[in-house]
């Protein structure tokens, strides 16, 4: 039996080597390569042509989004698999619009990630349910992915200065992102902006 090999593209070390651990241990799964960015992680899959990425959907030079979309372009026959922390339904909507197969919360188990890999290899869809379920309900979001973002990094009352550190971005671009997210989902501040956002389905 081949297995099917898997390229992991996640920023945070141990994750990542927790996630290479949990797959190898099944048979028919081989990790071949890792990154902990989207530019090697491309090369990397330019390289290797594995059957499958596992891609996290913040990453240091970009999302997850960003480098399945490069990797479509540098290794057709690689699929595409999100596992991430954001999951939410404006970013699996974005995430189908351009083909990505698989979609799963970081809370998901091994042996579901493991089947969910079998699965985007055979060219088929691996979406979280409930995550599809919350999707279907939520109506289109105004927001976009980063607004979103930023929206959910202000949710614990976090300051400009903290959302800017947590997000990997200028602080003048945080206050801008905060502006815009209000003035979409019609928010006197960006608390109320978080509370409307929430109770959509969008963050």
């Amino acid at each position: 039996m081949t297995a099917t090999r898997i390229v992991l593209i996640d920023d945070e070390h141990l994750i990542r080597s927790a996630l290479a651990t949990m797959l190898e241990l099944e048979d028919d799964l081989e990790i071949v390569g890792q990154a902990g960015d989207v530019a090697s992680g491309v090369d990397l899959v330019r390289d290797l042509a594995p059957e499958v990425a596992v891609v996290d959907l913040q990453l240091p030079d970009g999302d997850g989004l960003e480098a399945c979309a490069r990797i479509a372009r540098a290794a057709a026959g690689t699929r595409c698999l999100i596992l991430t922390s954001h999951a939410r339904p404006g970013y699996l909507k974005r995430a189908l619009a351009q083909g990505v197969l698989g979609f799963l919360p970081k809370t998901t188990s091994a042996a579901e990630l493991a089947a969910a890999v079998r699965t985007v290899a055979a060219g088929r869809r691996a979406i979280d349910p409930e995550l599809a379920a919350e999707t279907i309900s939520s109506g289109d979001s105004p927001l976009t992915p980063r607004e979103a973002d930023v929206l959910e990094y202000a949710a614990d009352g976090a300051g400009v200065a903290q959302i800017a550190r947590r997000a990997h971005l200028a602080e003048g671009t945080v206050r801008n992102y905060l502006s815009s997210a209000q003035a979409k989902v019609g928010a006197a501040n960006r608390h109320e902006a978080v509370a409307i956002a929430r109770r959509h389905g969008w963050i």
